[in-house]
């Protein structure tokens, strides 16, 4: 009992917690602005005027660009240094969102949020990756790892309602804005707290991997892309053919490399399977719901901007809680029964949107998406934490990539996806324009039109939103299923 009491409480240094605040920063930028231009689509609607396929496409394109380079860019960071990296791609994002801020069209906005994203991929893994080199201690690592996840999870929730905020006091762009002077305090205090990490056994990127991963991510969100706007077309479906068969060759070249750009053999283990798929599943309606509700809030209910952002209050602060406490949670039940339990209850929280009405259901909003914010919450931190545990310290890099290209992948999917599921429903609804803004801004007082449109759309929402608790559900099945399998 003695030698219990003796033994030392906390092993890891003050620097190192010092250096997981600086990490934090990045962590809450990127994914903020996954979620940032939920509430301001309105007000940037109106001064660049985007047709509706550009409107996705400012949504979009930041999170696509992230989840096709985050595994390169975890790869390129285990070899040339993950501080390097992100104190690289902590400056052209900071250059790209001055850029998006000031875009006069949405052409340029489109493509700062582009470079924005290729920024991005660099920050999230290796900012996770170097969790594992300064928190040698497993109980004090898990514990970084909650709090870096809560601050993922807590950004993408808290994005639409700091959007609100500065939407009440300044004009669009600031959303962008905000970014550079917290980019500066990384720039300053990163060097001074952070350790430099590489690994030198491993040899120099594959090139062909990096090409095929790209080229075959990006065509293939195109034509789902397309498809969700304007339906198929021949031109559409052999881009999306191309892309197929570039991931196809990928996956193939990865299972013959020494040093793979995707370790393949990380879906033997059952759980970082789970976790790849929760984590997919999850952002994908965590997005899906946000950027609906977003809208609903403004265009449906009336309520100017700040006045959506204070309403979404509740939820973020319930995913950073149970973010932080998702370990504990695991460590109770089990990883896969703590995964189960969290999908049920983000797909719960799903299903109570049902509740949401033209003329009411503002209860069953902040219940609805109470309960799926504790859900989300607690799976995102166990997804973190089994892929730092998957591998060795030296291959952290490219392990955290998978994870966070599923977090990425999922986000972009739940907007083309569940966005543009909801689009079709709601324009099956009458002769409506593309989106519910752009039939408000041209109803020109028609209140039949106007009650029509609000009411098609909410039915809308209601789909996309079930398709995305029915998502949820089928992903604990598995989870349960999968656990079965390997008692047996």
């Amino acid at each position: 009992m003695t030698s219990i009491l003796a033994r030392p409480v906390v092993r890891t240094p003050r620097r190192a917690w010092a250096g997981l605040a600086v990490l934090l920063l990045p962590v809450l930028l990127v994914s903020m602005d996954m979620s940032v231009l939920y509430l301001a689509m309105p007000t940037l609607t109106e001064h660049l005027d985007p047709s509706a396929t550009q409107q996705l496409w400012i949504l979009d394109i930041y999170g696509f660009m992230i989840a096709g380079l985050l595994i390169t860019m975890g790869n390129l960071g285990d070899r040339i240094g993950r501080r390097n990296i992100l104190l690289v791609g902590a400056t052209v994002f900071g250059l790209a969102s001055v850029l998006a801020a000031f875009a006069p069209s949405a052409g340029v906005l489109i493509a700062a949020r582009a470079l924005m994203g290729v920024g991005g991929a660099t920050l999230l893994p290796s900012s996770l990756a170097l969790i594992s080199t300064m928190f040698p201690e497993a109980r004090a690592r898990a514990t970084a790892i909650g709090i870096w996840t809560a601050f993922f999870a807590g950004g993408s929730a808290v994005g639409p309602i700091i959007g609100g905020v500065l939407l009440h006091h300044f004009w669009w762009g600031s959303v962008f804005l905000i970014n550079t002077p917290v980019l500066v305090v990384l720039l300053v205090f990163g060097p001074l707290l952070l350790p430099e990490h590489r690994s030198s056994a491993l040899g120099p990127l594959d090139l062909p991997s990096v090409a095929l991963s790209i080229g075959g991510i990006l065509p293939i969100v195109y034509a789902v892309k397309h498809f969700a706007a304007e339906g198929f077309d021949l031109p559409v479906i052999g881009i999306g053919v191309i892309g197929v068969l570039l991931l196809i060759a990928f996956v193939r070249r990865q299972r013959h490399l020494s040093e793979p750009l995707l370790d393949l053999s990380l879906f033997r283990n059952g759980l970082f399977s789970v976790a790849i798929g929760s984590s997919t599943v999850g952002m994908l309606a965590l997005a899906g719901m946000s950027y609906l509700t977003s809208v609903y809030l403004q265009s449906v209910t009336g309520r100017d901007a700040l006045g959506a952002a204070l309403l979404g209050i509740p939820m973020a602060v319930v995913v950073f809680v149970c973010s932080v406490s998702g370990a504990r949670i695991g460590r109770l039940l089990g990883t896969r029964t703590a995964f189960v339990l969290a999908l049920s209850m983000a797909a719960a929280g799903n299903l109570m949107l049902l509740g949401i009405g033209v003329n009411g259901g503002i209860g069953w909003y902040i219940a609805g998406t109470v309960v799926a914010g504790a859900g989300f919450g607690m799976a995102f931190t166990l997804v973190s934490e089994v892929a730092v545990a998957a591998v060795p310290p030296e291959r952290a890099g490219s392990a955290v990539g998978i994870s966070e290209t599923s977090f990425e992948l999922g986000n972009g999917l739940g907007l083309a996806l569940l966005g543009s599921l909801a689009a079709l429903v709601f324009r099956s609804g009458g002769d409506f324009g593309s989106t519910l803004g752009e039939t408000l801004t041209h109803a020109n007082g028609d209140t039949a039109l106007i009650d029509s449109a609000r009411d098609s759309f909410v039915h809308g929402m209601h789909v996309a939103t079930t398709a995305g608790a029915i998502l949820l559900a089928i992903m604990a099945v598995i989870a349960v299923v999968s656990g079965r399998k390997v008692k047996s």
